[in-house]
Formats: structure tokens, C-alpha cells, sequence
């Protein structure tokens, strides 16, 4: 596959492994750590192997483990040690790092043993935050530095929501409804244009664990849409969030056209997530709207987490 990154500058590894390139260049210099290979222009690159074991003596040192005493470990010693420490801490940055590299390899093995691993201990919700969001804010630095391409990215984040669905779909399956609540609905939805769904997803299966009657619309729904929703419940919380859309420049225009439309009973709520967030002034917002920066702290703010 061509996408497949096979090599690496220390830049690369800098970004991917949080090592600065300086002390990499001094762990290659003092230690014979890397061997990286040059280009015609004699430029460093390195090799899938390199990574794999920079990441492992990151891991280590980490740990406790002096970068002296590692560079007398062997090949074979090196991930053996790394495996031991991290079955006995149940450690979540070694499950990042394989999602990693599982990611930059195209390997979906990889990832799903790596899951299967991690689901072996945790709940659903604890991988969730304590894995893949810290993962995601990787990615996100990773393609913002040219990294990696949209190719890996898409390739991660479309497994990540395989699980969020496959989690949902066990949830509601595995519990009744309140159907004393079926008056009230939770409404979710992406606003006109924003494809990123993974918080929303996210929510939508905290609701699920909960049993409540939400309603999942997905990406890109016209505003104008929405207002027929009210015409059934006596009372819904529109749930969504905003990424890359609505533009900045367009949020008033938003939020006022889902104060005239949405709020003609006046329990109806609207909770949005968003980076928007410190920039809004919340005193011009319509009472029934409120904004959090992160699906995590929208969840934490209107949701019990502790029944989860």
C-alpha cells in the first residue's frame, strides 16, 4: 500500500514519540541506539524498526530505566521488558503507542488486538478517555506537522468508530428505555457541512448507557429541519458539535436561527461542544444554549457519569 509510511525523518520521530531530536541525536551518537540511513543529499531518515524501538526506550526510561542500561539490552529484551511493566502498570500510553503504529502501518491487527487487550480490562468509557482522546489530540498534532497524511488519520478514526458503534448497539440491546420519559427526547446531530462525528458518537452512546430516548440524526443536518423534532416531544435537548462548522463568522447567525426555531417550548435545551467555546460571549446566548468546549465536559456537565 503507498501510503504506508516506511520511513522517517527525526522530525517524524520527534513529533511521534515526544523525544526531542537533539537527545535522539545524542542517544544515536553516545549509545549506537538508530542507525539511521542517509539519502543521496546525506539527510537522516530512519526505518519503521527505528521507531518501533524508540518508542519501547521511551516507554522504559519513562519507567526508571537509565538510557545507558537500556542500550545494553538486546533487540529481543527491549519489547519483552516494555511488555512486562506495561501488563503489571495496565499502562495506557504503551495501548496509545501501538495504536500508533498500527495506524501508521495501515495494520488493523494490530489495533484490534491492541483493543481486544485493552477491552479485556476496561470499560468502554475508560478506554474512550483515557485512550482514544488522548490518541485523537496526537493525531491531531501528527497532521498538523505533515506527520502523517488524511490517509492515516481516516484510517484511525473510522476504526475508533467502528468500536463506538459496536459499544452503542450493546447498550441498547442490552437495555429497556424509560419509557416513563418518552415524552422528552435527546435530539443529535452535526450542524450543516461538519462531517466529524466521533464526540457526537461518543455522547450518543453515553445516552444509550442510559437508557434515554435519543435520536441520532449524524452529519450535516439542515437547520431547518430540526424545528419538526419539537412538533412530537414535549420536551428535547438537541445535543451537538462543532468542529470545523458552522465558520466563526457564521455562529450568530446559528444560534439565532435555532432560538427561533427550537425554543418555542421553552424547556427545550440545546447543549453544543465546541473549540468556539472561550470565544463566545454566553450573555448574548439564548438561555436554553449552552456551550462546553469538549463532548467530554458537555457529558460530565448535564450527564451522570458515575451511572455509566
Amino acid at each position: 500500500m503507498n501510503n504506508i509510511k516506511t520511513s522517517f525523518s527525526i522530525k517524524d520521530l520527534e513529533n511521534l514519540s515526544g523525544i526531542k531530536a537533539h537527545t535522539i541525536r545524542i542517544w544515536e551518537k553516545r549509545y549506537k541506539l538508530f542507525e539511521p540511513n542517509r539519502t543521496e543529499t546525506n539527510i537522516r531518515y530512519y526505518s519503521s524498526k527505528s521507531l518501533q524501538k524508540l518508542l519501547n526506550i521511551s516507554f522504559l526510561n519513562k519507567n526508571g530505566y537509565k538510557v545507558s542500561k537500556i542500550a545494553k539490552l538486546s533487540e529481543i529484551e527491549i519489547p519483552e521488558i516494555v511488555k512486562s511493566i506495561a501488563e503489571k502498570q495496565n499502562s495506557k500510553n504503551n495501548y496509545i503507542d501501538q495504536m500508533k503504529f498500527a495506524m501508521l502501518n495501515f495494520d488493523q491487527e494490530l489495533f484490534y488486538k491492541t483493543y481486544e487487550d485493552l477491552e479485556n480490562k476496561y470499560s468502554f468509557i475508560k478506554i474512550f478517555d483515557t485512550v482514544f482522546i488522548p490518541l485523537l489530540d496526537i493525531i491531531g498534532m501528527l497532521w498538523q506537522t505533515n506527520t502523517i497524511t488524511p490517509a492515516h488519520e481516516h484510517f484511525i478514526v473510522e476504526l475508533i468508530k467502528q468500536k463506538i458503534v459496536i459499544a452503542t448497539n450493546l447498550e441498547a440491546n442490552n437495555k429497556k428505555r424509560n419509557t416513563i420519559k418518552y415524552n422528552t427526547a435527546y435530539v443529535l446531530f452535526l450542524p450543516e457541512g461538519e462531517m466529524h462525528e466521533l464526540g457526537l458518537l461518543y455522547i450518543n452512546y453515553i445516552l444509550s448507557n442510559k437508557a434515554l430516548n435519543n435520536i441520532y440524526l449524524g452529519q450535516s443536518v439542515p437547520n431547518n429541519s430540526l424545528k419538526h423534532i419539537c412538533e412530537i416531544y414535549d420536551q428535547v435537548t438537541f445535543v451537538s458539535v462543532f468542529t470545523l462548522k458552522p465558520d466563526s463568522n457564521d455562529l450568530d447567525k446559528y444560534f439565532n436561527t435555532y432560538a427561533k426555531d427550537l425554543f418555542n417550548k421553552n424547556n427545550n435545551k440545546l447543549l453544543i461542544s465546541s473549540h468556539f467555546a472561550d470565544s463566545i460571549d454566553n450573555k448574548k446566548l439564548h438561555p436554553n444554549i449552552s456551550i462546553y468546549k469538549t463532548s467530554k465536559e458537555l457529558v460530565e456537565k448535564n450527564f451522570n457519569l458515575e451511572t455509566v
